[in-house]
């Protein structure tokens, strides 16, 4: 009976992992769908797409339509829908130069450097030093190995930067409109990005032949991950989501692998491990406050 009783309580933290990987699977597998759109309509183009039908999707669950944002809520939505546009585009414009686990890396440094900013503890210097020594290994510097495009770097870094605003607006925005920021969120987003794309690829970023692999980006990388990740985030321990959330580099680079062919250098994977370990290590020695909203 104690046995029985046992699993009953361990069953929905069971579900809650198993849905965290799923939507982790999800994110990057979308991501590397969405490299087949970058050659027809290029990095804001692709963003574009993601925002404008993910817009539809989440509108479709959320129906924000009946929420009347006030001053105030309205700054903060905007505020976090545009950097979570500005995100999205800047790691579009990564992935079209770089292997999608760097980028994905090097994107993390956002979300890691608002956890130990936020922390001031001695034991932070050590995760801070790791990430450093990933990140030196992974950066475009003199004869790094497996020399990656300076351009697709910065703009990862960039995203990653991006991402650290995300949060930061997020929260504000979260307090405000909780299960609707997301959808208010995204549609901010798209409300920048998309005229955006619109301007750079013409008419053809509406070409009927591009919806089925955007509809198929949003979903995956947008509407069933954040559903997922909401659910683990409401039954899981901080230290726990946190821990699970900094393997997001490897699942990344193993989906360039595998969908995309990217094949990595040892030294690579060896700074992949370096940036995850620094963000896991963060995570589980984190004072539980609650874990960074996941980009959609």
């Amino acid at each position: 009976m104690r046995g029985h009783t046992d699993w009953r309580k361990a069953y929905p933290e069971l579900a809650s992992i198993g849905a965290l990987l799923i939507a982790m699977v999800s994110i990057q597998v979308g991501s590397a769908l969405a490299k087949s759109l970058l050659p027809a309509v290029g990095a804001a183009g692709a963003a574009a797409l993601r925002l404008a039908f993910a817009t539809a999707m989440l509108f479709a669950a959320a129906r924000p339509w009946r929420l009347r944002p006030g001053r105030r809520a309205g700054i903060a939505i905007l505020a976090y829908g545009g950097s979570m546009g500005a995100m999205n585009l800047l790691f579009y414009a990564a992935l079209a130069r770089i292997p999608l686990g760097i980028a994905v890396a090097l994107e993390f440094t956002g979300p890691f450097a608002v956890a130990v900013l936020a922390s001031h503890r001695p034991l932070d210097f050590l995760w801070v030093a790791l990430a450093a020594l990933g990140l030196l290994m992974l950066l475009p510097l003199g004869g790094a190995f497996g020399r990656i495009d300076p351009a697709g770097a910065a703009f990862a870094l960039g995203a990653g930067a991006c991402w650290a605003l995300y949060i930061v607006f997020g929260r504000r925005a979260g307090e405000l409109y909780a299960g609707a920021t997301a959808a208010l969120g995204v549609a901010a987003g798209a409300a920048l990005i998309v005229p955006i794309g619109a301007f750079s690829v013409g008419a053809r970023l509406w070409a009927p032949v591009l919806w089925p692999t955007a509809a198929a980006v949003a979903l995956l990388s947008s509407a069933l991950p954040y559903s997922l990740e909401m659910y683990a985030l409401t039954r899981l321990p901080t230290r726990t989501f946190g821990v699970l959330m900094s393997g997001e580099p490897v699942v990344a680079a193993l989906s360039g692998l595998l969908f995309l062919g990217q094949r990595l250098h040892p030294m690579q994977w060896i700074a992949i491990l370096c940036v995850m370990a620094a963000s896991g290590g963060s995570a589980a020695t984190l004072a539980p406050r609650g874990v960074p909203p996941i980009p959609e």
